[in-house]
């Protein structure tokens, strides 16, 4: 029988996720996990079924401990543009500082490698983002700091592209600065005509 109990399911998620990120799914093969993991072929088979499923529970590891507290945030902050900007401070600072620095954002990773095997949990996490800066913004309006122009349902949306953005250009290694620099225009340009408040977080 195959040693299933042998070792830690949750461990080897968690080492899949880290190599999943680091690597991609076409650059991440079952003999590549089971080199991680220690574990053998037999063995990951008999637990998590294949390596689509292995994989796609690394995702939803990553979701809920690298993404879902950002997104309680955003929901929970209240001072609108200053908690979308500290929002993407934290995200740029993930991106390009630390040990996983340059790794990017594992979803977004996957979405532009268009994998059919994660589409409606990436599906999910698109709606969950744009949810959140939606509640965001919404703050942000109540408290007068939007134009008046603005369709907050549009602005959700170009701040997930704008995060995916930041995700991708980060992997490709572009600097921290730069980033910043045009997070802050597009944010900037979301206040009120000759608001000259600048929103990004010192």
């Amino acid at each position: 029988m195959p040693d299933v109990k042998h070792f830690d399911p949750s461990a080897v998620i968690g080492a899949v996720m880290q190599l999943l990120w680091q690597r991609g799914w076409a650059d991440t093969g079952i003999a590549d996990i089971v080199d991680t993991t220690g574990i053998s072929r037999s063995s990951l088979y008999a637990t998590f079924g294949s390596k689509q499923d292995l994989c796609l529970a690394a995702l939803r590891r990553y979701l809920a401990e690298h993404a879902e507290p950002a997104f309680t945030a955003l929901e929970t902050g209240g001072r609108g543009l200053p908690t979308i900007a500290e929002f993407f401070g934290g995200l740029i600072t993930a991106r390009c500082t630390g040990p996983r620095a340059r790794w990017g954002c594992l979803a977004t990773n996957l979405q532009t490698g268009g994998q059919a095997p994660f589409r409606d949990a990436l599906a999910e996490h698109h709606q969950r983002v744009r949810d959140a800066l939606r509640t965001a913004l919404d703050s942000a309006d109540r408290l007068g700091q939007l134009r008046p122009d603005l369709d907050l349902d549009a602005t959700a949306e170009h701040l997930v592209l704008l995060a995916q953005g930041v995700n991708v250009r980060s992997r490709a290694g572009a600097d921290a600065s730069t980033l910043r620099s045009a997070v802050a225009a597009a944010l900037n340009a979301l206040g009120r005509p000759g608001d000259t408040t600048d929103t990004w977080p010192r």
